[in-house]
């Protein structure tokens, strides 16, 4: 008996299909749509002066480019017909634009200069660059017996893995949970969600037909297991297991790896390369609060949010204010009773005007059906959310206002977010001198505006300033003495952003421990991947990587895995077998001595200035200084050079023998 096909899997017919087309075309992003012109028609008239789109705002999409209506119309009508003739079969005019061109195209959708070292950066997001190809299997001459071991699936393990399969390099990936999607399986929190747009928020070689231009927690993670089982990598995912410790064996050139799984089973793994995809926000932080463990009522971090919770008519408090915090205060407001904020410290907060949009559905199409669309989509959003505002945080030491701001782009800045802040707040101006910062904006990661600023001024919030004195079994004690009585307590206070991979226990070279080599000045890696002492280690999202100018962390990622298959594949290349790779420190001293110089000049270093992105020794260990393209370029170069080279066949007889 043959089924019936559904009548949502039959494909449109053509005539249907145009008619969508064009209807979806009046509500395009003109600036993208003029990039795909050049791409189908080769035409590179469409990037002259006429055309030129105007400067964008803030953080919006500005979707007619400041075109006029007629030069909009032109565009559209344009398009449709070169993306019908697309669809017939017709190949691309300028299927792959050379760096100076893909410059200049940004340059007319975005309006304003582009640096000209972002052509080839570009080309390798639009899969212009042979190195970032997922298939290489001919160009890694794959010893036999080789394995690669990977701790973590999240963001970082699953592209790992994606391109070690991709290379035909055996691997196994640890996990510690029950499925993947590292932070984003864990932090289920009411609120939970992306703060960068999530269609730069994935991988550039997995698109996504995305409901929301800033998803929640539900749908990211459900695209991470759909990109899981969409390149068959879970029959090398070992789930609910950790890795208890990881030794290197400097005989054998391989690392020893301990794990235990759910059940207390240990197990003991050997690998020729350990690629720690732990992450940056992985170990929940707890604050040092005298009674935090007797609290009666239930008590627990946003990365552990009980799934039975029921917050209905309960008093709750809240400690911190930071991203989590701002994202769980207006998502629960409507269910308490009251809520109490405990606050340490002030945040600075964007407007945050795609919070919860969905994206149209015929912009859902265009993106999902139109060759280039997204990928162009993608770039722009890439240049308003990433390198654009870096160079507006680098200290003017000119400035004659530096308790306020650090140049005059940052005090304008300043200005716009104050009168944002006092627009939401409403008729409680009260609350302005407990809410406003009192350091320049962007010395923290500035926080995306989900409502808090108008929830805390609702009559059932109360936002307490200052420190905890402590905590009883049915109160928050505050440091005026002041009992809150509280039902239900959520710690929001983040995570151990400093003490990085401090989940397990890792040992490199002589038996050194990590935290011997980082605790005393701090964690530090080469190109934030590799550290002196630890061969055949590679970091992904280590010291120093992270994007304080914003940006998106998976692009960042990518990047990065691509580094290190480069490494992979010029060593087996050498070598003709297995082989061992340790930074040289000097390499490794000289670039983190210009981490550091760099940082010196930002706004995250200025006088005054505490932030979770320093130590206790003031020094800068999480975030980047560097533009995202300049980053791109270190990377992207694979200098072998920087690295200490040996191969196993050159090990003296009686090692080998030992070895055997």
């Amino acid at each position: 008996m043959q089924r019936d096909t559904p009548a949502s899997d039959i494909p449109p017919s053509a005539d249907a299909w145009e008619a969508r087309l064009k209807r979806a075309l009046a509500s395009a992003n003109i600036p993208t749509l003029l990039m795909v012109l050049v791409h189908l028609t080769g035409d590179t008239g469409w990037l002259s002066e006429r055309f030129q789109c105007s400067r964008i705002k803030g953080l919006e999409d500005n979707d007619p480019g400041g075109l006029p209506d007629a030069v909009q119309d032109e565009i559209r009508a344009a398009a449709h017909a070169a993306i019908v003739r697309a669809r017939q079969g017709l190949a691309p005019g300028l299927p792959a634009p050379t760096h100076a061109q893909l410059v200049a195209m940004l340059r007319t959708s975005v309006g304003e200069e582009i640096p000209d070292s972002y052509g080839p950066m570009i080309a390798a997001w639009l899969g212009l660059d042979p190195d970032f190809a997922l298939e290489q299997r001919d160009a890694f001459p794959v010893p036999e017996g080789y394995r690669v071991l990977v701790i973590g699936a999240g963001v970082a393990g699953l592209c790992a893995a994606i391109r070690l399969q991709g290379a035909g390099i055996p691997y196994v990936v640890i996990e510690k949970n029950a499925e993947v999607g590292g932070t984003w399986y864990e932090n289920r929190y009411p609120g939970a969600g992306v703060d960068t747009p999530n269609h730069i928020y994935s991988y550039s070689f997995a698109k996504h037909d995305w409901s929301r231009y800033f998803a929640l927690q539900g749908e990211i993670q459900g695209y991470f297991e759909g990109v899981a089982d969409q390149y068959g990598v879970r029959r090398n995912i070992r789930f609910n297991t950790k890795v208890a410790s990881a030794r290197y064996d400097e005989t054998d050139m391989r690392w020893r790896v301990r794990t235990v799984d759910g059940d207390g089973r240990e197990q003991d793994y050997v690998a020729d390369i350990l690629i720690s995809a732990v992450g940056l926000l992985n170990v929940p932080k707890l604050p040092a609060i005298a009674g935090l463990d007797s609290f009666a009522g239930p008590c627990f971090h946003t990365a552990h949010w009980p799934a039975d919770i029921d917050l209905r008519g309960k008093k709750v408090g809240i400690i911190g204010n930071g991203a989590s915090s701002m994202q769980v205060v207006p998502a629960i407001a409507d269910q308490v009773e009251s809520l109490t904020i405990f606050q340490r410290s002030k945040q600075w907060a964007a407007p945050f005007e795609k919070f919860q949009k969905p994206v149209p559905q015929d912009v859902r199409f265009l993106l999902r059906e139109v060759p280039y669309y997204q990928e162009w989509y993608r770039q722009r959003l890439a240049w308003i959310f990433n390198d654009r505002v870096h160079a507006t945080l680098q200290i003017d030491p000119d400035w004659p206002h530096p308790e306020r701001s650090i140049n005059k782009i940052n005090d304008r800045h300043r200005e716009h977010f104050t009168d944002y802040i006092k627009a939401e707040l409403g008729a409680r101006q009260d609350l302005l001198p407990d809410v406003l910062p009192d350091y320049p904006p962007f010395g923290k990661r500035m926080l995306m505006d989900n409502g808090w600023f108008r929830t805390v001024a609702r009559d059932h919030v109360r936002l307490v300033t200052g420190g905890i004195e402590r905590i009883t079994p049915r109160a928050v004690v505050s440091d005026d003495g002041t009992a809150h009585e509280l039902d239900v307590l959520v710690v929001a206070t983040g995570f151990d952003a400093i003490n990085l991979l401090s989940s397990f226990k890792l040992y490199g070279r002589g038996g050194r421990s990590i935290r011997e080599a980082w605790d005393e000045k701090g964690a530090e890696a080469f190109m934030g991947v590799a550290a002196p002492g630890f061969p055949n280690l590679f970091i992904l999202a280590g010291p120093n990587t992270a994007l304080g100018h914003g940006g998106s962390v998976v692009a960042l990622l990518e990047t990065q895995v691509r580094y290190v298959m480069g490494l992979l594949q010029q060593g087996m290349a050498r070598a003709g077998g297995r082989f061992e790779l340790e930074v040289r420190k000097d390499r490794h001293d000289a670039y983190n001595a210009r981490v550091q110089a760099a940082h010196d000049r930002m706004i995250w270093t200025h006088k005054g200035m505490s932030n979770w992105y320093r130590n206790a020794h003031g020094k800068v260990v999480a975030p980047t200084p560097f533009r995202n393209d300049d980053y791109w370029h270190m990377l992207r170069k694979t200098d072998m050079g920087d690295y200490h080279y040996r191969s196993a066949s050159a090990q003296p007889r009686r090692a080998r023998e030992e070895a055997a």
